[in-house]
């Protein structure tokens, strides 16, 4: 299964660090990723393999929020079927 991991905040050192190992240590494969900063706001787009975690869904998305909370940016987790059909033209 596959989730769209989406990070917006302002700017600082460790943001990208800070998820990606969360990630790695729930067993998340990141597969794509996108970043860019604009006007000091941080952004962070990642399409991620969720397979091998022994977490559910709503347990990594519950980690990632308590990760984001720490570091100061939102973090949102949804299943790609529900991320794509959101954002069909």
């Amino acid at each position: 299964m596959r989730a769209i991991v989406t990070v917006l905040g302002k700017d600082k050192s460790g943001i990208i660090a800070k998820v990606s190992n969360t990630l790695a240590e729930n067993n998340v494969n990141i597969e794509d990723i996108s970043q860019t900063i604009v006007s000091g706001n941080f952004t962070m787009i990642m399409l991620c393999d969720i397979s091998n975690s022994k977490k559910s869904l709503l347990e990594l998305s519950d980690v990632l929020k308590a990760v984001g909370s720490e570091i100061g940016v939102s973090i949102h987790v949804q299943h790609e079927d529900i991320f794509n059909a959101m954002h069909k033209i």
